[in-house]
């Protein structure tokens, strides 16, 4: 049964299905949709200004007041018109640098698949020289691709930051010309302020983001640390302890690399506190406690293989040759856990896990009170089960929690060499059962996941309407003005909109270089720290038949998975962004172009005007059609992904009693539903 189960999950966990996997849940923080909306109104509004500026009776200058060192983006301070025609010619560069740069990380990622295909068959099938020769070459590209790709998306982020700041400058300069008196003024510098503290809130996230990179190297680091040290004071003869201990490891590699490129995606509050006005000033802390879950998870279990049928089978956990139960070995590593966690800063899931670690060692300690002389009473036997399976549910809560911060997928795969080496099946009764519960377990979390999954894409698409209509409305508007009833303030209004416009699109992008950065960084790390401890790791089979060689091996395919995981996400954004701006964007950019050189007296430059206002309307309607089209698409996915997990697992598994179904299902959505304002 177990054998079986792990066959189904590892059919279940192919490359392919993990990163459709990753894609669907990533999606809703990190959507091509989000470049693209808020384009055709800021073309639009761009066009308007061409078109004021064409007013040669309402020009004045704007230097009154001006900066001590000069104006840093304007050029013409003299000429108001001619300040909002270099807004102009600022935001049609930036739209077309970003297609032309966008189209560029499309051809740049879709050769990561292949670099990783070529990385996984050296690392297979090639000698261990082979693979100190040759996998650093492989590892190179995917790193080489990924700092190009920081390098484009910088330069766009760079493009509309220029446009903001030029836009900006000019509100600036105007409330110091003292073009503007009363609730005006407060309105202008109020959304100065806003911008300001975009400003603010965009440094921080890059601080946070260049830490989370060096915890996670860190993190790295540690596991093969605490690998060798774990392997070294493992008794011999206990196989079956060391194999749940380097599970555990692996688990942890996953959820590290998975959190720390959850927090590239996700949302995040500027303070960097969360909903209890904890600190929480960036993501490294989170990534450690998340990070430990599933070993935590792993060594709960482990304990509560030695319980059956009520009954504590003492024959299985006690060695009579080393004269001490095998959960010593557990004791410690719980033990090291808690260390681990004393040293982050105090915070929510911090104390939870910590409690956990707490509870987990006082067991084993009761556990080791026991001799083959010495039985424990029935009273005190049944409290320790009653103990054992309260910290199994409680690790269960606390990986849903983990599970929906970090969002690593519910099912994850063995890694290639342990699934090689590891046995078919346990020696202990209990490991079917075991196996069994825990299957029941994910298919309750992957259900609890994809739903989560939808009801954030359900909201995402649910604003993207809502800011549509809005855009729409704003169309209509600047689509009805008559050049005579345009005066300075509605011009104002305009800079204002198109000042968040551009801010929308800008954050997109600063996001997008977070995404290289990450991949990145943990090729860095693989060519770095684990590739070294792979050369340098001495072949001992001493303990277990999975050595220090296969972990590092096994460390180095995760690595370079994931990497490949975050490049194949990027590369599905990229490809839509490019269609949909070929469709949509592009013909409203050229318009724009053309506006702009146009002599403001031929009777064209008005239609052109018209068409122009047209046209960002259809393709604000079109990307729109689009984004309901794509989530029905995603919706269709995520039943898929979840009839192919329930068909393919249940089919093999025992019936559940509905208490224990129910059970299940209470802790999943418990541990799903604490809030999130908990830990960010």
């Amino acid at each position: 049964m177990a054998s079986q189960i792990a066959k189904t999950t590892q059919s279940l966990t192919t490359a392919s299905e993990m990163r459709e996997t990753t894609k669907m849940l990533m999606q809703p923080n990190a959507n091509w949709e989000e470049y693209l909306t808020p384009a055709p109104l800021s073309i639009a509004i761009m066009g308007e200004l061409v078109f004021i500026s064409s007013d040669v009776h309402n020009d004045f200058s704007i230097n009154k007041n001006a900066p001590k060192n000069g104006f840093q983006y304007i050029k013409y301070p003299d000429s108001f018109r001619a300040c909002l025609m270099q807004v102009c010619n600022s935001g049609w560069q930036a739209f077309n640098e970003a297609h032309k740069n966008m189209d560029q990380i499309r051809i740049h990622t879709a050769s990561v698949p292949d670099n990783m295909k070529a990385a996984v068959k050296i690392l297979f099938n090639a000698t261990d020289e082979v693979i100190e020769t040759l996998l650093p070459n492989q590892l190179n590209n995917i790193r080489d691709t990924a700092d190009e790709c920081v390098k484009l998306a910088d330069g766009v982020e760079k493009k509309y930051s220029d446009v903001i700041s030029l836009i900006q400058e000019l509100l600036e300069a105007c409330v110091n010309a003292e073009h503007f008196y009363g609730e005006e003024l407060e309105n202008v510098q109020r959304k100065l302020e806003e911008t300001k503290l975009r400003e603010q809130t965009a440094k921080d996230l890059n601080e946070r983001s260049k830490k989370a990179m060096e915890a996670m190297a860190k993190q790295l680091e540690d596991t093969q640390d605490a690998f060798k040290k774990s392997m070294d004071a493992l008794p011999s003869g206990w196989e079956m302890v060391g194999m749940d201990f380097v599970e555990g490891l692996t688990l942890t590699v996953t959820s590290v690399l998975n959190t720390a490129t959850a927090g590239v995606t996700k949302p995040q509050s500027p303070k960097g506190e969360n909903a209890e006005g904890e600190n929480v000033d960036d993501i490294t802390t989170l990534m450690s406690v998340f990070s430990k879950s599933g070993e935590i998870l792993q060594y709960a279990q482990s304990i509560k293989t030695y319980v059956t049928d009520s009954e504590i089978d003492w024959k299985t956990l006690y060695d009579q040759q080393k004269k001490c139960p095998m959960t010593t070995h557990t004791q410690g590593q719980f033990e090291r856990i808690s260390e681990d966690l004393k040293k982050l800063s105090e915070c929510t899931p911090t104390r939870e896990a910590l409690l956990l670690c707490e509870k987990a060692i006082s067991i084993c300690a009761e556990l080791a009170t026991y001799t083959p002389d010495k039985d424990l009473d029935k009273k005190k036997t049944e409290d320790i089960i009653k103990k054992i399976q309260e910290l199994n549910n409680d690790a269960w809560g606390f990986d849903c929690t983990s599970k929906k911060s970090s969002g690593s997928p519910a099912l994850s795969p063995k890694p290639p060499m342990m699934s090689k080496t590891e046995s078919s099946d346990s020696g202990r009764k209990s490991a079917s059962q075991r196996a069994s519960e825990n299957a029941h377990f994910r298919i309750e979390q992957s259900r609890e996941q994809l739903k989560q999954a939808r009801e954030s894409y359900d909201k995402c698409v649910e604003n993207m309407e809502k800011n549509e209509k809005e855009l729409t409305e704003i169309l209509c508007e600047l689509q009805n003005c008559e050049l005579k009833e345009i005066d300075f303030q509605t011009t104002i209004k305009m800079l204002v909109k198109g000042l968040d416009a551009m801010g929308r699109v800008k954050e997109q992008w600063e996001k997008m270089v977070r995404f290289f950065q990450m991949v990145s960084n943990i090729v860095k790390t693989s060519l770095s720290k684990t590739l070294h401890n792979f050369v340098t790791t001495a072949d001992d089979t001493k303990k277990l038949s999975y050595n220090g060689k296969l972990f590092a091996k096994d460390l180095l395919y995760n690595q370079a998975f994931q990497a490949s995981n975050i490049a194949s996400l990027v590369h599905m954004i990229s490809e839509t962004y490019t269609q949909v701006s070929n469709m949509y964007l592009m013909d409203r950019v050229s318009s724009l172009g053309k506006l702009m050189a146009m002599d403001k007296d031929n009777p064209q430059f008005l239609q052109e005007r018209q068409k122009l206002q047209e046209s960002c309307r259809e393709a604000q309607k079109g990307i729109l059609q689009l984004v309901l089209k794509n989530k029905k698409e995603f919706e269709r996915k995520t039943d898929d992904r979840m009839a192919k997990i329930e068909g393919e697992l249940k089919a093999i598994l025992p019936a559940a009693p509905p208490e224990e179904t129910e059970r299940i299902k209470e802790i999943v959505q418990a541990g799903f539903g604490e809030g999130e304002g908990d830990y960010y």
